[in-house]
Order: C-alpha cells, then sequence, then structure tokens
C-alpha cells in the first residue's frame, strides 16, 4: 500500500488487492455506529419551515465520534435562539461536538425564536443516511498508449513525471489521485487517432470523511466490522 494523497477529511492510496473484497469494505463503510441527531422535540418554531423540514436539518448536522459513546448512549442537546438572524448549527447546545458549526438550519426575523430539545444516539449508515460516516469509492490503475507525436500536448495536460516515451508511443501511467483515462481519450479524439488503455490489478482507493472521524479510521473500522459479521457466519456454518 502507498498513500498518494492525505488531507484532514480525504486519502487515497494505492493497493493490490481483489475488486470483491474493496468493494465488501466499500460497503461496510454504513455498518460503522456514527452518533447523529436522532430525536427532535419542537417547543417553539416561529421560523418559515415546518417542523418536519427543520427536524430534518438538525438531524443532519455531524457530530464527533469518541470511543465514549457506547450503543445505548444518549446524548442530550438543545437549540434557543431568537431572532432576526440565522441560526446555525453552531447553536446545537450539547457534550458532543459539531463539527461545522456555521451551517444554516434556518432564518429568524424580528420576534420569531425557536426552542428545540432532543437525543442524539448511535447508528448505522444502512439504516439511515445522517450516521454515515463518509463514503468509499475506488478505481483500477491503467496504463495508457497514446502516438508520440502527441507528446507535447499531453505534457502540457497531465504531470510529467507520469508521461514516458516507450518506441513510437507515449504511456501515461494513470495511478495518481485524478484519473487520466478520459483526458487522455478526449486528446486522441481531437486528433483523430486512437487510446490504448490497459488496466491492472492495483486499486487507487479513495476515502472522504463527513467529519465524524478521520479517513484511515473509517477504512479500519469498516474492516473490522466486516472481519467480525464474516467470524459471525463461520461460527453458523460449523
Amino acid at each position: 500500500m502507498e498513500t498518494i494523497e492525505s488531507t484532514k477529511n480525504k486519502i487515497i492510496f494505492s493497493a493490490e488487492i481483489e475488486e470483491s473484497l474493496a468493494n465488501a469494505i466499500r460497503r461496510y463503510v454504513h455498518e460503522i455506529p456514527v452518533l447523529a441527531i436522532d430525536e427532535v422535540e419542537i417547543h417553539q418554531n416561529g421560523s418559515p419551515l415546518y417542523d418536519e423540514t427543520l427536524a430534518h436539518r438538525i438531524g443532519l448536522v455531524p457530530l464527533k465520534m469518541t470511543k465514549s459513546y457506547k450503543e445505548d448512549s444518549e446524548i442530550k442537546f438543545s437549540i434557543k435562539k431568537k431572532g432576526p438572524g440565522y441560526v446555525y448549527s453552531g447553536d446545537i447546545k450539547s457534550e458532543a461536538e459539531v463539527i461545522y458549526d456555521k451551517m444554516p438550519l434556518t432564518l429568524l426575523k424580528e420576534n420569531q425564536e425557536i426552542d428545540v430539545k432532543g437525543t442524539a444516539k448511535l447508528g448505522k449508515g444502512s439504516y439511515h443516511t445522517k450516521h454515515a460516516p463518509g463514503f468509499m469509492f475506488y478505481r483500477n490503475s491503467a496504463e495508457i498508449s497514446l502516438p508520440k507525436k502527441m507528446a507535447d500536448e499531453v505534457k502540457k495536460l497531465c504531470p510529467p513525471s507520469q508521461v514516458k516515451e516507450k518506441g513510437e508511443k507515449i504511456v501515461i501511467k494513470d495511478n495518481q489521485a485524478k484519473p487520466l483515462i478520459d483526458l487522455c481519450q478526449a486528446i486522441a479524439e481531437r486528433n483523430k487517432e486512437s487510446v490504448e488503455v490497459k488496466f491492472d490489478e492495483e486499486l487507487i482507493i479513495s476515502v472522504e470523511s463527513f467529519g465524524q472521524l478521520e479517513p484511515k479510521e473509517i477504512f479500519k473500522e469498516s474492516i473490522e466490522h466486516l472481519k467480525k459479521d464474516l467470524q459471525s457466519f463461520a461460527k453458523k456454518i460449523k
């Protein structure tokens, strides 16, 4: 495995694993327990939004996960604010940390106010997307071959380190964060030339987080929950 790009909310890396395994790990991202607002009690809503719409928007605010939260944990929260002005996610008062405090929930005019209380619980993205910690996707790395006469044009648009000359052709290694196949095909089509694409077994895997967990943690947790289910299944068939 080799890290290609790593930021606070995203990691891209290469790995030689079976696509079926990568797809299973991808699906199990939604089996990771994640804290999210579950129940909302609206005592007063002077905003222009219906109660159901306001509750829905509040429920999608991402909350920071910690290992102290258990399956039966119930975290209380409240929002109480008077207008005029916007009500932001940062106005949520709770022991659970709001990750993005400038998400607008609604707008209040003069003499309008909202008074909301509720609880946050652990849940899985397979049940509701508000519990999803992020998402994962992957693609095969590839070797792209084009006629040598297109070298100058290709080097202007592709990273020079990925472009190599090989006989009468240029070879572009598509194994970095940004895929190059569509770009190379467009260049070949514009020049009325053919392009050859050869996929290999290496996968370029991207994991992006909504903020509740770090991308590396999402990948590791997904593998752990997959292993647990496989072990449970193995015991049942013995």
